[in-house]
């Protein structure tokens, strides 16, 4: 094949800096949209910092996409950066616990994130107990800085409370003496403090915040902020507002309206179009709905899985017999074609207040919608689920998830 070919696009069409529409990437505090009351909120909360004083604890809620940890990644940053103005070494460190759940993984992200080559304080990936790895967190922290930020991102994930425990009260245990310590819990499960250790609790619980959703108006504006990651003019003017109507009608989900405007470019792409379409943004939201909706069950557990199939049969056999007039199944009849499944699987079903609760954290998500009825004195009151994904879609990502 000759080396002048046209296997390789040399130049975009369509994009500029695609960076810009991609989830991890940061933006600059002019582009974070819709959350002014918020950011200022956070940044009360850790203000004592930047005069060399204990930051707040603070645990932040919200569902996912409402801008929780591009926020406290923002505030952090501006933090280490203010801080230095003031003579102050400030430093800030991200866990994402849904990687790091254990103790030990998230204990040793925290101390690589904070080591600096300045110091002779070596930080393996593996091979040294946890005790160890807190004992070179501390003498990190009080060699080099004084003040440090931890942010745990989805710290319902966490498998336990201990490093909470350890973070929350380093000080006051006297572990930790020169440097003040702050955490910043983010967590999309509202209820999440209902379930911790009352002594972290007390200590970690300083300052609560909920993210609420977005509105199509500032979905509108986010992706506007971002617009510049195509090239000038390949949009057109009905792009963005279908696109923020789209993620604002079903979830008001910044980061799903953003993978929605990035698949409508990389459509236009495959199709060779020199426009980016509004026809494109139906066919994006599809894609990104199967891609949001692998995110949401990535880790799940099989129980949690086979309880969600047994709801796509039922939601698909009803779809097929165009039966409208009911749309949810109660509880006890998800329970017996998940029991089925069980024995498909070759693996013991759980116990039915189990899956209930398993129903419930599929209904926290968005996967489900739960209506509570009452059935008279006769049959009493029940709950009835409905799925309120594609039951195709779900089918198919199921399918692919399989371990």
């Amino acid at each position: 094949m000759p080396e002048s070919d046209d296997l390789f696009v040399r130049e975009d069409p369509i994009f500029t800096n695609k960076e810009l529409l991609e989830i991890s990437h940061l933006p600059d505090g002019g582009r974070i949209v819709g959350r002014d009351e918020e950011i200022s909120h956070l940044a009360n909360a850790v203000n004592p910092a930047i005069l060399g004083q204990s930051p707040s604890n603070v645990l932040i809620y919200g569902k996912t996409g409402t801008g929780k940890s591009l926020c406290a990644k923002y505030i952090s940053r501006r933090l280490v950066e203010t801080a230095e103005e003031e003579g102050i070494t400030a430093v800030f460190a991200y866990v994402d616990c849904a990687q790091d759940t254990t103790e030990t993984q998230a204990v040793q992200t925290i101390a690589s994130s904070v080591n600096t080559e300045a110091t002779d304080i070596y930080i393996p990936d593996k091979g040294i107990s946890t005790a160890t790895y807190y004992k070179r967190l501390w003498r990190l922290l009080n060699e080099a800085y004084d003040v440090a930020l931890i942010i745990l991102d989805e710290i319902d994930k966490l498998e336990d409370d201990a490093i909470l425990m350890q973070l929350s009260r380093a000080g006051e245990a006297g572990k930790v003496t020169d440097c003040k310590i702050g955490v910043m819990g983010i967590s999309n499960k509202i209820k999440y403090k209902d379930r911790m250790d009352e002594r972290v609790k007390s200590s970690l619980c300083e300052r609560e915040f909920v993210f609420p959703p977005y509105d199509a108006s500032q979905l509108n504006k986010i992706m506007t902020a971002r617009s510049d990651a195509f090239r000038e003019g390949v949009l057109e003017d009905a792009v963005i507002p279908r696109a923020a109507a789209l993620a604002a009608r079903e979830h008001g989900d910044a980061r799903k309206a953003i993978d929605i405007l990035r698949y409508a470019g990389e459509i236009a792409q495959t199709r060779g179009t020199e426009t980016v379409r509004e026809e494109f943004v139906v066919q994006a939201r599809e894609r990104a709905e199967v891609d949001r909706f692998r995110e949401l069950i990535r880790g799940s557990t099989p129980h949690s899985r086979y309880v969600l199939q047994a709801l796509t049969v039922l939601s698909l056999e009803q779809q097929r017999e165009n039966d409208v007039e009911n749309g949810g199944f109660r509880t006890t009849r998800i329970y017996d074609v998940y029991e089925q499944i069980c024995r498909q699987e070759g693996t013991d079903a759980l116990s039915l207040r189990r899956v209930r609760d398993l129903l419930k954290e599929h209904a926290f998500l968005d996967i489900l919608e739960q209506t509570r009825h009452s059935g008279g004195s006769a049959e009493g009151s029940y709950t009835e689920h409905t799925l309120l994904e594609d039951p195709e879609v779900v089918k198919n990502v199921l399918e692919d998830t399989v371990e």
